[in-house]
């Protein structure tokens, strides 16, 4: 609308046509102006104060032409276009393009957003509580259950396995809703160049390694020397760091996800799917033999399957397994290898001792690729940019529809129309749009223009004499006045605002227009549209919200308006007469 000096922006604004008026404040009149408030603005043709030969603007295109045909904007064109002084180009290479893009180096900035990352787990508590009790209960289900079994049932022995990796792994979806909602302040960090996108990444996965590696041992600890695994530190260990290596992979992949995603709404469906996935072709309920040859290769990127088959492996290869007799069977004779090799062939499992490690460089890997992943699309895929919203003038395709426009025209021209809607450029959120875009690309939203006939009667509150007493809490018989003579009014299609300082009564007066006073004594007139208000007019004209009702952050007022609107009416009524009703 328009970019020059202040000084001539009153000035300009009157030479199309709209007079600040002398009580006015200019910056609420500059404001007006992008709403159909302008309408009050607007001085007859005749008039002194701007002489104008056309209809003053209506639409955002329509002041940007007139904008771009100004002395203002042919002055700012020719600056842009004339040559940079020297001296200009030397204060920009010294002091501009030496700022680095990030005040701290990579690691410094990493170690300080890993520092704010593990102060808000720590916080919280309740989640921490919740999920040690969890992991303490289901560890002694998990170890009574199968307490001692019988290592020869490779079923039994796989299937604890498989559990305990699938119940530490899984318990990390927790953590896509977490991730969803730190994503929305790193938009604004990383908006303003507070930290790199890989150290954002890193911080949230290195803030869950205590958490995960705590579960993972109290857990693996119950289900390990209940069950009966091999005995020996070193076979303990590596099982347990198979454990925080999945969790964290998984937990790596639950991150990179959420940055694909949209919306919580879109990522939690997605989790549950990868979790189906990496669940069935793990290699416990279908073996690798069974798995058709187009889904093999999940089975082959599936972590679940490598942290399965690296404890397998690290178990019945052990000298306590890995041996020709055990429980007075021959097991070399019989099946020509041995006890161990024989219990993991039964679901496909390979016995070299080689997946081992395998295993864990595979998992090491995963996070790698993981946090890689989630960064690059953190970095180049945002969802915190609404979508273009491009006002156009519909197309009329015979003469009675120009014949209508020409009467809105006529009636737009009218100076002094106060009560104008909101109809004046109805543009909708790009969540929540609903006009037709079958011609719109898919980055824009395309608002219709029509004019929206109101389908409501408009209401004028008045209150004159007001008063309001109450009996003082140690002298019934005596009261004390909180309300004395007020009187006031609030128009239509306008925002009133009661200004004071603390205590000067202005809830006191809502409550009692709003009829939310039950006790004390009322006095005066309470008017809507010049006619007593009654009790039952005040509940179907007014809406009230209280100071300890929230008004929700992520929509705007009009927008809350609207959604109340949409509430409120039965479907009988278009959408046209609903948003015309707000």
């Amino acid at each position: 609308m328009y970019h020059g000096p202040r000084q001539q922006a009153l000035p300009y604004f009157e030479s199309l046509g709209f007079v600040c008026p002398p009580d006015r404040d200019a910056a609420d009149y500059l404001l007006d102006l992008g709403t159909d408030q302008q309408y009050q603005y607007e001085v007859a043709k005749s008039s002194n104060h701007a002489s104008f030969s056309v209809q003053a603007p209506r639409l955002a295109s329509e002041f940007a032409d007139l904008f771009r045909q100004s002395a203002i904007h042919q002055k700012i064109v020719q600056a842009l276009a004339a040559p940079w002084s020297s001296e200009r180009l030397r204060d920009g290479e010294e002091h501009l393009m030496k700022m680095p893009e990030f005040r701290q180096s990579f690691w410094a900035g990493t170690v300080t957003v890993m520092r704010r990352q593990m102060l808000l787990a720590l916080r919280n508590t309740d989640f921490m509580r919740v999920r040690a009790l969890m992991v303490v209960v289901m560890g002694l289900i998990y170890g009574s259950t199968f307490f001692g079994f019988d290592p020869t049932n490779a079923q039994v022995a796989l299937g604890v396995l498989y559990q305990t990796t699938m119940f530490l792994a899984m318990g990390q979806a927790s953590q896509t809703p977490v991730f969803i909602a730190a994503r929305e302040i790193y938009y604004k960090h990383r908006r303003a160049n507070f930290y790199r996108t890989s150290s954002f990444a890193i911080a949230c996965l290195t803030a869950l390694v205590p958490s995960a590696a705590v579960e993972c041992l109290v857990f693996s600890s119950f289900v390990y020397w209940m069950c009966g695994f091999v005995g020996g530190v070193g076979y303990f260990l590596f099982f347990l760091l198979c454990m925080v290596l999945t969790n964290l992979a998984l937990c790596a992949w639950f991150f990179t996800l959420t940055a694909m995603a949209p919306n919580f709404n879109i990522a939690k469906p997605c989790s549950t799917f990868s979790i189906a996935f990496y669940v069935v072709f793990a290699g416990f309920i279908v073996p690798r033999s069974q798995i058709p040859d187009f889904f093999i290769w999940i089975y082959w990127i599936n972590p679940l399957a490598w942290c399965l088959r690296a404890v397998a492996v690290n178990q019945y290869r052990s000298p306590k397994f890995d041996v020709c007799v055990y429980a007075g069977e021959d097991y070399c004779s019989q099946y020509n290898m041995t006890m161990g090799e024989y219990s993991l062939s039964l679901y496909d499992v390979p016995s070299s001792k080689a997946w081992v490690w395998g295993g864990v460089v595979f998992l090491l890997g995963a996070i790698a690729f993981f946090v890689v992943a989630g960064s690059y699309i953190l970095e180049h895929k945002r969802y915190d940019v609404p979508a273009a919203t491009v006002a156009v003038v519909p197309s009329f395709d015979d003469e009675k529809d120009k014949s209508e426009l020409d009467v809105m025209s006529e009636e737009h021209e009218q100076p002094n129309r106060r009560d104008a809607t909101a109809s004046y450029v109805m543009v909708a959120t790009p969540r929540a749009a609903t006009t037709s875009q079958e011609q719109a690309p898919s980055d824009m939203v395309v608002v219709d223009l029509h004019e929206e006939q109101a389908r409501f009667v408009p209401v004028a509150l008045a209150f004159k004499d007001l008063w309001y007493s109450v009996p003082l809490p140690h002298h019934k018989h005596e009261s004390i006045d909180l309300l004395k003579g007020i009187s006031g009014y609030a128009l239509p299609g306008t925002m009133t605002a009661l200004m004071g300082s603390s205590g000067a009564g202005k809830t006191t007066l809502m409550d009692v227009i709003a009829g939310g006073k039950t006790g004390g004594t009322i006095r005066g007139e309470i008017l809507l549209n010049g006619y007593p208000a009654t009790e039952l007019a005040i509940r179907r004209c007014t809406g009230y919200c209280e100071q300890q009702d929230i008004h929700s952050e992520g929509a705007t007022i009009r927008e809350a308006l609207t959604f109340s609107a949409f509430l409120r009416q039965d479907s009988s009524f278009s959408e046209r007469a609903k948003l015309a009703s707000r």
